[in-house]
């Protein structure tokens, strides 16, 4: 939530995390180590002292997301530092799109992010609420084509930034997405999607070409208008287009290119080469201006075939596209004739045979009268009452006029082309909505500036304004309808500054329209009235040390105008010379880029106030561009170049932080932060938030009495209540969105802890059930194992007893014997003995007894 407003610091102590001021880097963090009245000394990141202004310090934050806020009004402390170090952290993520409430900021990657774009992306997106998903290109058209839908008004998505930021790559993804979410089949076979998407690489080919700040610049402004039918469907599309830089296709600096077709047209198969008498662009005038004849990484004679390819699909015949590459080599050989002095005074004729071959090939290509073309080219007719004067012109006027000639022939085909695409497209009468897409230069300041970034940086001030007025005046009327008491926030208006440009009588516009009527103007004398007019001007600036410059104080800074070819540039004419050759051309294709001049018109061309410039035609299509955006709903891509070298994972801080502050982007931001940027009506409020206050929603309340009880209840500071909606500052609806999380969380909590406790007692249940199970299989096998052990046991002890008892039987039985053999013995030794004994008594009384017995 945003605690600190833009430009206004907290307060810091010795031992504060600051950011500083620093001329390299822009701003470098630090801790402050003393303070001194006013004075801060800061130890720096890196090792320095420095010495700053306690009012140029900002706080930082540390306790900021390591990956930074994927929007910069959830920063904590909302300022250039904290909002530069924001994107810087997310760039080297890769992470290059971020939010500013609604407005999408888009840093150049440059380099290839497939990823992003495919098609699950966009599957993704696809109805998301806004500010779900991540920072997208896509978000930001789906908002767009979900608003049109449900509210069947028109909308607009208008990108802006610098040359090389990436706007044509981001328009070429909004329409790729609108395509994709409209998509519907044409009666021809080929898809009106397919033919608003293949209209860019022809458009490209013709109208972008390498700067020194892009290798694909836009040198022309376009708003692309797709028609929806009322089921959502893309059902037409138109494409407007703005300030086609014509001086380029004569005068090219060094290291830049022409447009890309003439380089596409020499890279083109040999059968073509050779039918248009072509050759290496080195040859070719209009090409060898510059060193530069190929782009790293593009291959043009691929390129050749693809443009001839989305040609097919846009609608472009064979025959028109043969025409169209004739009138492009055309160019080319016109470019080529040069002119040397004639015999005559002020007269000039063909300088060699190479001018001549040229000539003939220009003439043949043309398919007009070779001799014709020399006179258009050498030649003036000049009319009078009296009689019709040829004058010849001088070897610098016939060049001129060779220059106007290509100029005019070029900026007539491209004019071609994007009528032919319209026609080819077709626009639905019927549609009642539909999606701007706007793609114009971005501010432009160089070392020469000229009638080109006049214009453009005349747009860019009208777009900035737009931008002022919806992102700034809408919210002061908002909150005015509502009767929100609301603090009026200043801000740079530039209404002077467009004043000074358009304001008729009086503007430059309108004094270089008056110049351009008298044929005795110059640049001095325009210049003179100019600083005669707005020597009091604010805006307007004389520089000292020129005569004919002169300076404007644009909303992105100073720019140094010079004069020398306002007038010619402002001029909104066709040579009559060129005009009659080119319209007798046999070629119908040629003759129908210069229709013949209706007589009314010619007759009226003559009169001052018919007097039709480059200037008042712009600022016309100017007007009329600002009242389609002003009946649309606008939406904000702001294109963001990170370097200057236009490679990937450099980031530029100074560069970065000029564009953020003339994108109006730090502004934005702090009038969002001081205002009241979250609105939600009654109803919203109540059923998103209605459950921090349940007892209010049981009450029969109307929605915003409910309303104003739960703010109560809540105490929340920072809230209004205004007619239909609520009121909340920013970071208040991230506080009511945690109070709802956490309440929410609590109830969530009470229901996992049911959802657990049954989970758990039907696990538990199964669980015991189970042990119980396992238990008594486990008794039963430990019971028959104690049975088998006891039955070993019981067993064992049997064998024990039986092996006892027969081993004491044998120990018995042989005892026994032995005792018997011992008794045996003995008796048989007592017998013996008895018997001997026995034997001797007989004996002894047998002999003294034989007398007795006998």
């Amino acid at each position: 939530m945003c605690v600190v407003e833009m430009g206004t610091p907290v307060n810091i102590i010795i031992g504060s995390h600051v950011w500083a001021e620093d001329p390299a880097v822009a701003w470098i963090d630090g801790q402050v180590s003393k303070i001194n009245g006013e004075e801060v000394e800061i130890q720096t990141s890196d090792g320095k002292k420095v010495v700053a202004s306690l009012s140029k310090i900002y706080p930082k934050d540390l306790e900021a997301p390591a990956g930074g806020v994927d929007d910069m009004t959830k920063l904590s402390y909302l300022h250039e530092p904290g909002v530069l170090q924001n994107l810087a952290t997310r760039y080297k993520l890769n992470e290059i799109y971020t939010y500013t409430g609604s407005i999408l900021i888009a840093i150049n990657p440059f380099q290839r992010l497939p990823h992003l774009y495919d098609g699950h992306m966009m599957e993704q997106y696809k109805g998301a609420p806004f500010g779900e998903l991540s920072p997208h290109v896509f978000a930001i058209a789906d908002v767009a084509y979900r608003a049109m839908i449900n509210e069947g008004k028109s909308n607009s998505i208008l990108v802006s930034g610098e040359s090389g930021a990436g706007k044509t790559e981001t328009t070429k993804m909004l329409m790729r997405y609108l395509a994709y979410l409209g998509g519907r089949k044409a009666t021809e076979g080929r898809t009106v999607e397919q033919q608003v998407l293949e209209s860019n690489p022809v458009l490209e080919a013709f109208g972008n070409a390498k700067t020194v700040r892009n290798n694909n610049s836009s040198r022309f402004g376009k708003f692309v208008e797709i028609q929806f039918d009322k089921h959502g469907r893309i059902s037409g599309a138109a494409i407007r287009t703005y300030l086609l830089e014509r001086s380029r296709v004569c005068q090219v600096s060094d290291p830049e290119r022409n447009y890309h077709c003439f380089y596409l047209l020499c890279a083109a198969p040999p059968e073509e080469i050779e039918k248009y008498k072509l050759a290496n662009p080195k040859s070719f005038h209009y090409l060898n201006q510059s060193n530069c004849y190929e782009l790293v990484g593009v291959n043009d004679a691929h390129e050749y075939l693809a443009t001839r390819r989305a040609m097919d699909i846009v609608g472009v015949s064979e025959k028109e596209q043969d025409a169209i590459f004739r009138v492009v080599a055309a160019i080319l050989h016109l470019g080529n004739v040069e002119f040397a002095k004639g015999k005559e005074i002020d007269s000039s004729v063909l300088k060699d045979d190479q001018s001549k071959f040229h000539l003939q090939m220009t003439a043949e290509l043309l398919m007009c009268d070779l001799l014709a073309l020399e006179d258009a080219l050498l030649k003036r007719v000049m009319v009078t009452p009296e009689e019709v004067i040829k004058r010849s012109l001088d070897p610098v006027g016939a060049t001129v006029s060779r220059d106007g000639l290509a100029k005019t022939l070029y900026s007539r085909l491209f004019d071609w082309l994007v009528d032919k695409i319209n026609v080819s497209i077709g626009q639905d009468p019927n549609s009642k909505s539909l999606i701007g897409v706007l793609d114009i230069y971005g501010f432009e300041s160089f070392k020469t500036n000229s009638f080109e970034q006049f214009c453009i940086n005349f747009t860019n001030e009208k777009l900035q304004q737009h931008f002022n007025q919806h992102v700034f005046k809408m919210e002061q009327e908002e909150y005015t309808k509502e009767e929100i008491d609301w603090s009026y926030i200043e801000f740079v208006d530039n209404q002077d500054v467009l004043d000074l440009i358009e304001k008729k009588p009086g503007g430059i516009v309108a004094l270089l329209d008056e110049a351009c009527m008298f044929p005795k103007s110059t640049h001095e004398t325009f210049s003179q009235k100019l600083y005669q007019t707005f020597k009091a001007h604010k805006r307007f600036i004389k520089p000292k040390l020129s005569r004919t410059d002169f300076t404007i104080a644009h909303y992105a800074g100073e720019v140094l105008y010079q004069s020398d070819q306002f007038l010619d540039k402002n001029k909104d004419y066709v040579v009559p010379e060129h005009q009659d050759l080119l319209s007798a051309s046999k070629c119908t294709f040629v003759a129908g880029l210069f229709p013949p001049l209706q007589e009314e018109t010619t007759k009226s061309s003559s009169k001052s106030s018919k007097f039709s410039s480059i200037g008042s035609r712009f600022k016309l299509q100017l007007q009329q561009l600002m009242e389609t955006l002003n009946s649309t709903e606008p939406h904000y891509i702001r294109c963001v170049k990170p370097n200057n070298l236009l490679k990937p994972a450099v980031f530029e801080n100074v560069n970065v932080m000029q564009q953020l502050r003339c994108g109006g982007v730090l502004e934005a931001i702090r009038i969002s932060c001081a205002g009241y940027p979250t609105r939600k009506t009654f109803f919203e409020f109540l059923n998103r938030f209605g459950l921090l206050a349940p007892e209010v929603l049981e009450g029969n309340y109307d929605e915003k009495v409910a309303c104003k009880k739960i703010l109560e209840k809540l105490e929340l500071i920072g809230s209004q209540i205004g007619k239909t909606k609520i009121f909340l500052r920013a970071g208040k609806m991230a506080e009511l969105d945690a109070r709802r999380a956490l309440k929410l969380n609590n109830a969530a909590k009470v229901i996992q802890g049911q959802i657990r406790t049954h989970i758990a007692r039907k696990h538990f249940l199964a669980l015991r059930k189970a042990t119980i199970c396992i238990q008594s299989i486990w008794r039963g096998r430990l019971a028959c194992k104690l049975y088998e052990n006891m039955k070993r046991e019981a067993a064992a002890l049997k064998i024990q007893t039986n092996l006892r008892r027969h081993v004491a039987r044998m120990t018995y039985n042989k005892l026994k014997f032995s005792v018997l053999v011992l008794q045996t013995g003995l008796r048989a030794m007592t017998a013996r003995n008895e018997f001997r004994y026995r034997k001797r008594t007989t004996a002894v009384n047998y002999y003294p007894g034989s007398l007795a017995w006998s």
